[in-house]
């Protein structure tokens, strides 16, 4: 397998952090330890803990790496990078909600080459590598097999943009009246996990940000799903609309979204 010892310091930081996360969580003073980045996203004292943690063993192990993390923004070498989210699934989170992780992505010459993403609630460590399969605690998982798109299970989310947000609206409409199961967890990394494993079969996020989706999608990918953006184009690794699913529904999705946005 590639990247060897790049995957095992990035499990290990993923795991780390999530340690840091789940102990803490039950004394998070929810009246006191937020403060609001946007009208849809809140920071912690927590994510920037993480966050923190994370970045000083990438950076002592690859020191050449550069990266891109929700809290601190980018620094260094930007064609090789780490992608960082320390808490996804903030809301989640300091609701007492066990719906977050931890997503760590390697991208190199412009291309995620590998994904960790740590669940800490549910102890699932998921990881992939560019063509090396995609796995949780060790197990190769696949995306599910369903082509019954009234059969599936489908989730959303989106950017805090408010042309994201109107989209999101609009398609939550549209799945909704359709009687289609469609809903929103509130972890975009998890999400994608759900979908790589067979649990759900697709989730779209109009105005994704790179360092919720990076590690999933490369994740979705090496299960057997696919990822685009709503233009049925490969999807670009940066900031934009993405689709990830199964693969077998992803032109019946294709067609709703784009026929939802469209108009």
């Amino acid at each position: 397998m590639k990247f060897l010892k790049e995957l095992k310091t990035a499990k290990e930081a993923a795991i780390a952090a999530g340690s840091f996360l789940v102990k803490n969580q039950k004394d998070f003073n929810f009246t006191k330890g937020i403060k609001i980045k946007s009208k849809t996203q809140i920071q912690t004292w927590l994510d920037l803990a993480s966050e923190k943690l994370i970045l000083k063993r990438l950076k002592q192990e690859f020191p050449k790496y550069g990266f891109l993390s929700e809290e601190a923004g980018v620094g260094g070498e930007q064609k090789n990078r780490w992608i960082v989210d320390p808490l996804d699934g903030t809301t989640n989170y300091v609701l007492g909600l066990k719906a977050y992780g931890v997503s760590i992505a390697l991208m190199l010459e412009g291309k995620i080459v590998l994904g960790v993403i740590n669940i800490p609630e549910t102890k699932q460590l998921f990881w992939a590598t560019k063509s090396g399969g995609a796995y949780v605690n060790g197990k190769k998982i696949h995306a599910s097999q369903k082509t019954n798109l009234n059969k599936a299970f489908l989730t959303f989310c989106h950017g805090s943009d408010l042309v994201d947000l109107k989209s999101a609206i609009k398609l939550y409409k549209v799945f909704k009246l359709k009687g289609l199961e469609y809903r929103q967890i509130g972890s975009a990394a998890l999400e994608l996990c759900l979908v790589a494993c067979g649990r759900t079969e697709a989730i779209n996020l109009p105005g994704a940000n790179l360092y919720d989706v990076a590690a999933g999608a490369l994740i979705v990918s090496e299960a057997g799903g696919k990822v685009t953006d709503f233009k049925n184009k490969t999807w670009p690794e940066k900031n934009g609309d993405l689709l990830a699913s199964n693969g077998l529904l992803h032109q019946d999705l294709l067609k709703i979204i784009q026929t939802t946005l469209n108009k």
